[in-house]
């Protein structure tokens, strides 16, 4: 799904993944734990640090 965004990742750390894209304002990057289950909470952080719209997102799962 990070593609459709235009993130690439950047490093993996044990269970984490980071996943970075270049803007026009800037650099953009989030860390993504790899886990079967998020919380709801933890997922709108991530996207949060993304700068993902958390409605925009759910039309893709």
């Amino acid at each position: 799904m990070c593609n459709k965004y235009g993130f690439k990742i950047s490093g993996i750390k044990g269970s984490h993944v980071r996943l970075s894209k270049e803007t026009s304002t800037g650099k953009i990057g989030t860390v993504v734990p790899l886990h079967n289950h998020l919380k709801i909470g933890t997922l709108k952080g991530i996207l949060k640090l993304a700068k993902v719209d958390f409605n925009e997102f759910v039309k893709y799962l």
